[in-house]
């Protein structure tokens, strides 16, 4: 009797694997991304590689990524998404003479996660050897990028051999920028269409314009935050009580007040705006398992 049991169990289990198994696809996709900012081109897909002198620092722009699909049925799936996008950014390839003659540039790299729901317009997730189909999706997801910081570095005036002078009053010294960048998570919405043509029972390949509104402004390097403005004083001439001596009294004043102006002023654009991250490519998947059959 206990083997009867055991046997219809693992029967029971192993058919429920089985027919989990045939509904999964795992699959690649190569494309190219465009990032729509407050610098550079503002197509929304399809946007030229920069000049030459750009790409040869820099290579291609370009999207590679991993997906799999968990077929519900025919027509209805749940995607995951992972991805990586090189984007590039120039205000020379922009349209607007504005953007053309402040000429900002950069490049920026970005991984990104998420999680969606696709709808396919024929039953190409069905069991057949070959099938068309156009399909629409949406989800919510997560980037993590290159985002911009600012040191903002107090120093003394020096002479020409670089010894540090004394100040002569509260404004008597010197704030210089130094820019680098730290990683950073936000939220994204990603939605798109795509063209899905299934062969041979278990290949599929699809074309896909993919939309992500970003929750940030930062992919561009566009806007520096408040909390990412630090600064740092030079002890080559201490205070009496220790540290440097632009950290304390009137000097530490201007140096805040210098701070709070350029936190004022770094932002390039509309600082209320939000980047967009799009994608156009090409992939390919393999059901695994037995071809689909969604009679349960």
């Amino acid at each position: 009797m206990n083997k009867k049991l055991l046997f219809s169990f693992l029967t029971v289990i192993g058919t429920m694997v089985s027919m989990k198994a045939q509904r999964n696809e795992l699959g690649i996709r190569l494309g190219m991304s465009n990032l729509v900012g407050d610098v550079g081109n503002t197509n929304y897909i399809l946007q030229k590689p920069l000049s030459m002198d750009r790409v040869s620092d820099w290579g291609v722009p370009f999207y590679g990524g991993l997906l799999y699909r968990f077929n519900f049925n025919p027509y209805q799936t749940v995607r995951l998404d992972l991805g990586y996008n090189q984007v590039q950014f120039s205000d020379k390839a922009a349209k607007e003479q504005y953007r053309k003659n402040r000429n900002a540039f950069g490049k920026n790299d970005i991984y990104e996660a998420s999680l969606s729901f696709e709808y396919n317009f024929f039953p190409v997730n069905n069991e057949q050897m070959g099938m068309l189909s156009p399909y629409i999706f949406a989800g919510v997801g997560a980037i993590m990028y290159d985002a911009p910081k600012t040191t903002l570095v107090h120093d003394f005036r020096r002479d020409a051999d670089g010894v540090a002078q004394a100040p002569i009053n509260e404004e008597d010294f010197t704030t210089t920028a130094v820019y680098s960048t730290g990683k950073k998570i936000s939220m994204q919405v990603p939605f798109g269409v795509g063209l899905k043509y299934k062969f041979n029972h278990n290949w599929a390949i699809f074309a896909e314009a993919t939309f992500r509104l970003t929750l940030t402004d930062q992919l561009d390097y566009s806007k520096v935050l408040p909390k990412d403005v630090k600064s740092s004083y030079n002890s080559d001439i201490l205070s009496p009580g220790g540290g440097s001596l632009l950290g304390t009294g009137n000097y530490y004043i201007v140096s805040q007040e210098r701070e709070a102006a350029y936190k004022g002023t770094r932002t390039i654009g509309d600082g209320e705006s939000r980047d967009w991250l799009n994608t156009f490519s090409l992939g390919l998947t393999y059901s695994f398992g037995r071809p689909p059959c969604y009679c349960d």
